[in-house]
């Protein structure tokens, strides 16, 4: 059995905002990082991305310039899942529906050694139902970052019903290897802060679908009355209106309770495409300098 100071390889699948946030937490702890996408273009990107975000650390005198340099360097771009087979621990980043990480899991599986750790940083869906996709139950657990990762201090840690204490252990040591909070949560729909934030912000939404206040109403107020430090339309703006309605959905579907019922106003957001500031338009409009309100 692994321990967390035998890990020095990571593989991340999906080199978006969390993926490729993910990728630049291991490298800064001097892992080797493997992250992966459906093409070279988009893995490319992932770590381009990275790049970027470094130079803009060492623009402001965060970081040096070689500390840039060396975490870059340890982020190695890819597009076949079975380059992935020799790292110790793959996480899963892939977008926030089920059917797309059932299959990832499947197509990943026949590449994994025996020893592999396989993760999915899933916000809401159940892991003990995701690990039944790959030959590993006992190897497989929910490690879900907060965005954006290289800032948020906490990882929620998630147990399937056949997760090992071992390999549980030896995540969870890792995670304050890299210098996160490990939190414990149990394997429910949205586990802790998802179960929380993401009904508060359909509850905001129905406050202005119900026409009690506006957006900027509504954000000032959470913010400036319970010291918020976005308000909700910017939270929901930020993390994905598609998100937050995927969410939604899994509560209300595997709960089974009518509190947990999405919005329709955040469901018609979401069918014109306004997904926040992803695409520069969601509840405000990013297209102008500020920002400006959509209703």
């Amino acid at each position: 059995m692994i321990n967390h100071h035998d890990i020095n390889s990571v593989a991340v699948i999906g080199a978006g905002q969390m993926g490729a946030g993910i990728a630049q937490v291991f490298a800064q702890s001097g892992l080797q990082v493997l992250l992966s996408d459906v093409s070279d273009a988009a893995a490319r990107r992932g770590v381009e991305n990275i790049q970027n975000g470094l130079e803009r650390l060492v623009a402001k005198g965060k970081i040096s310039s070689d500390r840039a340099r060396s975490i870059v360097t340890r982020i190695s771009p890819q597009t076949e899942l079975a380059s992935l087979g020799k790292a110790q621990l793959i996480i899963e980043a892939a977008t926030e529906n089920e059917a797309t990480k059932v299959k990832i899991f499947r197509a990943l599986t026949p590449h994994l050694g025996p020893d592999t750790i396989v993760a999915s940083n899933t916000s809401s869906i159940s892991i003990t139902r995701l690990a039944t996709s790959t030959d590993r139950p006992e190897r497989f657990l929910g490690v879900h970052f907060m965005n954006p990762v290289p800032v948020m201090k906490l990882v929620e840690l998630i147990r399937g019903i056949a997760t090992d204490d071992a390999v549980f252990n030896t995540v969870k040591n890792l995670m304050g290897q890299i210098g996160k909070t490990a939190t414990v949560a149990e394997d429910y729909p949205a586990f802790i802060v998802n179960r929380i934030l993401i009904p508060m912000i359909n509850e905001a939404v129905y406050t202005l679908y119900e026409g009690v206040g506006s957006i900027a109403s509504i954000d000032a107020s959470m913010k400036l009355g319970a010291n918020h430090p976005m308000g909700p339309f910017e939270l929901a703006d930020f993390i994905g209106l598609d998100t937050c309605l995927a969410i939604m959905n899994v509560l209300n579907n595997g709960l089974h309770d009518p509190k947990y019922r999405p919005c329709p106003l955040l469901q018609k957001y979401v069918d014109a495409g306004w997904l926040g500031r992803k695409v520069g338009r969601g509840f405000y409009d990013y297209r102008q300098t500020p920002p400006m309100p959509s209703r």
